[in-house]
Parts: C-alpha cells; sequence; structure tokens
C-alpha cells in the first residue's frame, strides 16, 4: 500500500529497545520537541512512510529490517531506515554538514572548510532517500522533507514524480546571499529547493534571505510579498523583517514560502513541572542554593551558542559588583558533542577552561559560582532547573530559533522569572518582551544582566505573562497544523513566468 504521507528526517521517531532477547521500538523517553508532533500527523495519515538513517556495522546488514512498525502502530504506518555506514555517516553528518554547510548557515565563515567535505556522499545519501520516498509515496502523495541535511531530495524527488507535493522545513537559520554563496554547491542546493511546492522557515527574515540567494543564482520572479503576520516583530531587532515574501515562480512553478516558528509543548511542560516528582527536586535546588539568584543556562557545546561570550560576562559581573560573590549561582548545561564531531573540540575546551578559570577565581568554601553539566541532563531535572531559576540566560551569536526558550517561559507559566535572549536567536522577533541582548557587545551583555537581576517582582510578571500568551498560542502543534495545512493547499501550479 502506498503511502499518503511521507516524512523525511534524519532522527528515528523511537527509541530502540531490546526486552527478553526481542528488539522493540517504543516512544522517545522525552515527548518534547517536534518529534512527538510528527508522529501524531504520522500515525493519523491513512497511510504513511516515516524515513530515516540507521548506522549499522557490515555484521548487521545481513539481518537489517529496512521497514519496522512501532510498539502499538499499525501496519500502514511504517517506519523505514536508511542502512549507512559508519564511514558514511562520519563523511555525511559529521564533516559535510557540520564542517562545511553548518558554519555558512550560521553565518561564520572563517569555519567553513571546503576539502574534507564529500559531495559525492552527500549527493548518494540524499538520492537514497528520495529513491525510499518515491517507492513508498503515492502519486497524490504529501512528502514533508525536514532540514539542510536533505537539501537535494526535493530535486531527486521531482525528476521521478514530477505531481506530487513536496514540503521543506528548514530547521537552522538561512543566510544572506553574501554568506550563502561561498558554498561550492550552491547552484545545486537552491535548484533543490525551488522544486517544492513550500519552503518553510522560522522567521520571515530567513525567508527573505533564501529569496535573495534565490535571485541571485536563477531567474527567479516575486508573485507575491506582503506585510509579516502579527506573530512577528516587523522592527527594531537583528533579525526583524517588515515584509516577507510568499510566492516565488521559477520555470512555470510557483514555489509557496512561509514562515512559521517551531513551538514547545507548554502544557506538557506545565504538567511536568507540577508534578511531585519536579516539585520536590525543585525545592531541594533551592534549599542548595538557599537565598540566592540562580541563573540557568542550557545548551549543547557549539561555537554559535555564545558560550564564551556569556562565561566572560558573568566573571566582569563578579567584578564590577563584588557584593554579588556567594549570591548568585549559573547552572550551566553545555552538553558534549558526539564522538567525531571534531569542530567542537575546541569550543568545548575554551567553555572547561573558562569555566575552571571562573571557578579557581571566586570559588569559596560553601560557594561556587558555576555548575557546568557536560553530558545530557535528565528531562524533570532540567524542568526543575528552569522552575526554580530566577532568570534564564540564552546568548547564542546565532541560532535558527531556540527552543529552550520556549522551555524555560512555560515552566514559570507567566508568573516569574527573567529571559535574556540573544537578538540572534529567531525566536527573539516573536518574543520582544524578552530581556534582550547583543552577544558582539560586551557593555549590553553586562547592562542585560543586570536588568535582568534588578528586575522587580511586577515588571518580571508582566513581561512573562507576555511571553507565555505567545509560547501558548503558537505551540509545536500550531506549528505543524500551520505546515500541514499551508502544505497541501498547495496545488502543484504551473504558470507562465511573470514578466
Amino acid at each position: 500500500m502506498k503511502s499518503a504521507l511521507v516524512i523525511l528526517y534524519h532522527r528515528e521517531p523511537y527509541d530502540e529497545v531490546v526486552v527478553n532477547g526481542k528488539t522493540v521500538y517504543r516512544d522517545k523517553k522525552s515527548p518534547n520537541g517536534i518529534v512527538p508532533t510528527l508522529k501524531t500527523f504520522f500515525a493519523n495519515a491513512e497511510s504513511s512512510t516515516w524515513i530515516a538513517w540507521k548506522q549499522i556495522t557490515a555484521k548487521q546488514q545481513a539481518n537489517f529490517e529496512e521497514r519496522v512498525v512501532m510498539e502499538g502502530g499499525n501496519e500502514s504506518c511504517k517506519v523505514r531506515r536508511i542502512p549507512l555506514s559508519a564511514q558514511q555517516v562520519k563523511d555525511f553528518y559529521h564533516i559535510t554538514a557540520k564542517e562545511a554547510f553548518w558554519p555558512i548557515l550560521h553565518s561564520f565563515p572563517e569555519h567553513f572548510t571546503y576539502e574534507s567535505s564529500d559531495w559525492e556522499n552527500f549527493q548518494a545519501i540524499n538520492r537514497l532517500f528520495a529513491d525510499a520516498a518515491c517507492e513508498d509515496a503515492a502519486e497524490d502523495a504529501l512528502i514533508w522533507i525536514h532540514d539542510y541535511n536533505l537539501w537535494l531530495t526535493p530535486y531527486y524527488i521531482r525528476q521521478k514524480m514530477p505531481n506530487v507535493k513536496i514540503a521543506f522545513f528548514h530547521h537552522t537559520p538561512f543566510p544572506a546571499a553574501d554568506v550563502f554563496n561561498i558554498l561550492h554547491w550552491r547552484q545545486a542546493i537552491v535548484d533543490s529547493l525551488l522544486c517544492c511546492d513550500l519552503c518553510g522557515f522560522h522567521i520571515p527574515r530567513y525567508v527573505e534571505n533564501f529569496v535573495s540567494v534565490a535571485r541571485s543564482l536563477r531567474e527567479v520572479e516575486i508573485a507575491e510579498k506582503g506585510p509579516v503576520r502579527p506573530a512577528f516583530t516587523p522592527h527594531g531587532l537583528a533579525l526583524a523583517e517588515p515584509e516577507m515574501t510568499s510566492k516565488l515562480t521559477y520555470q512555470g512553478r510557483i514555489v509557496h514560502l512561509d514562515a512559521f516558528p517551531v513551538g514547545t509543548n507548554p502544557q506538557y511542560i506545565a504538567d511536568v513541572v507540577q508534578s511531585p516528582e519536579v516539585q520536590e527536586r525543585a525545592q531541594q535546588i533551592r534549599n542548595d542554593i538557599g537565598d540566592n539568584k540562580l541563573i540557568v543556562s542550557a545548551g549543547r557545546v557549539d561555537y554559535v551558542k555564545g558560550a564564551k561570550e556569556m562565561l566572560l560576562c558573568y566573571e566582569r559581573l563578579l567584578v564590577r559588583r563584588p557584593e554579588l560573590q556567594g549570591k548568585v549561582n549559573l547552572v550551566m548545561t553545555a552538553v558534549k558533542a558526539a564522538a567525531g564531531m571534531r569542530v567542537y573540540k575546541m569550543a568545548q575546551s575554551q567553555i572547561e577552561q573558562l569555566v575552571g578559570k571562573i571557578n579557581g577565581r571566586f570559588s569559596k568554601l560553601n560557594w561556587t559560582p558555576i555548575l557546568l553539566f557536560t553530558e545530557p541532563v535528565p528531562f524533570n531535572d532540567l524542568m526543575a532547573f528552569y522552575r526554580t531559576a530566577d532568570i534564564a540566560w540564552i546568548p547564542p551569536l546565532r541560532d535558527g530559533l531556540n527552543l529552550v526558550a520556549k522551555e524555560y517561559i512555560s515552566a514559570h507559566q507567566g508568573q516569574d522569572g527573567v529571559l535574556i535572549l540573544s537578538e540572534f536567536t529567531g525566536s527573539a522577533v516573536e518574543l520582544p518582551d524578552a530581556v534582550l541582548t547583543n552577544p558582539y557587545s560586551d557593555q549590553h551583555m553586562d547592562e542585560s544582566i543586570d536588568l535582568a537581576l534588578d528586575m522587580s517582582p511586577e515588571e518580571q510578571k508582566e513581561r512573562m505573562q507576555k511571553l507565555y500568551e505567545v509560547v501558548q498560542q503558537y505551540d509545536v502543534q500550531e506549528w505543524a497544523n500551520h505546515m500541514f495545512r499551508e502544505a497541501n493547499a498547495t496545488a502543484v501550479s504551473v504558470e507562465p513566468a511573470l514578466v
């Protein structure tokens, strides 16, 4: 049976566990993020296929199951895995994606490397995804592709299935033309994205950046443009954009463009925060630090996340305001990158050295300024930190969106707390009532942490109520509904090119 919905995503939608010697595919432990929401569409479709890659050994190849059904699922909802060797994964994901594409997407061209990239392997893996999608998709299916790892897949699908609907969502930033066009393979990437019926991005600025790239490389015409939706701040911020292109025409095809940022699941987070386990853990944290101000900063090791800038600002704070020594605690998660991600080794070393330096300089017998976690923190523990924290400090130099900000807001349910958020995160244009900061400016960072520490309870509540309204209205379900609705509304359109 051919599938009406085909989802292409690099992550598998389950946890693989062995029970009594048998492999079972179960729901992931944390039902937060986009995977559970995508799974709702996947499970509710009349027939569907979820395609992901799976690293296997040569020994596993002989008995590898390409198609599996999740525990409790039915035969009409198949998960199809693309088997890849460790070397293929390394060349595809750890090197080409992370050492060539990632720095360009985040506007860090100084980190870009071309020589180590394996474009042929990237093409081959994208073809494998496209072939799998075409084998499983019905002629009128919706094929929903996720992120830059699968940039070329729309092109390969369109060659085989000219009338199928293709929707693509870009989960990272999309940079300006003068940065994106550093990529040697820019034309092939743009040609592929122009094969889509719908290209979705988090915010209007990324849409406009894509339009400028497309127009710089191909004879693309703007067919429709208008003011941004009320969800976005149109002026005054680093990533603000007052107008957005919603339709392009290219070679007789209409390409629909849209901006709809991923949300979190505020109700689920509220339920977790109210659970006895998390309430008890939050009380333990508060008992441990007493009346101290607690600052939390959560993320993973990455040079784009602004960890160095935040730590240097925190050090300056303890020097500028010595009365705060012993009175403020910073809890920081900087989760180590997976083995083989050599591009992040320097960033990890830098973070660990700075934390050691600050702790060595300011620690007392009864107070350590920074508590650093380099391994993943269990979700419930993280929620307890969010709920207890007086301040969430989120300072990326560049970030496609940043869901941590929305999770922190959800954990406080509009009551209290302060969110310090970099203007260079996509979520900043949705959340103007946060304390927005410029992580490239020492002075601005210093002013922001001072404002957050000194903010009155009344102002905290006023700001957080507005922020909470945003994350409730534009949650992860609304994001998925929006994309699904817009993708289904786009007929495969063929019109004369505009003159």
